[in-house]
């Protein structure tokens, strides 16, 4: 059994800042990729930020500059820095984890439940 539990998300007002955690647990083996990714009302799920175990960055073009991911390999966590906030980055975040646990030999895709980030006055 394999959980992402998410924590840091809430109310800020525009210009703040927020740092979202996400923590797997379980028989982990390996974890490959980690994100995060965000839904707003009546959109679809897309893509924030990426970061491989080696530290490989991605990020969508509308958080460069201003959201910040890492990774704690040890922990089996992945941080998201959120600064300069908008109220355009308001939406619903989910933490991503390719991995692989004991008991499978392939790496899936496993999400946690989703923390809401609302940038507000």
């Amino acid at each position: 059994q394999v959980q992402l539990v998410e924590s840091g998300g809430g109310l800020v007002q525009p210009g703040g800042s927020l740092r979202l955690s996400c923590a797997a647990s379980g028989s982990i083996f390996s974890i490959n990729a980690m994100g995060w990714y965000r839904q707003g009302p009546g959109e679809q799920r897309d893509l924030v930020a990426t970061i491989t175990p080696g530290g490989i960055l991605n990020y969508a073009n509308s958080v460069k500059g201003r959201f910040t991911i890492s990774r704690d390999n040890a922990k089996n966590t992945v941080y998201l820095q959120m600064n300069s906030l908008r109220p355009e980055d308001t939406a619903v975040y989910y933490c991503n984890a390719g991995l692989r646990t004991y008991a499978r030999s392939s790496y899936i895709d496993y999400w946690g439940q989703g923390t809401q980030v609302t940038v507000s006055s």
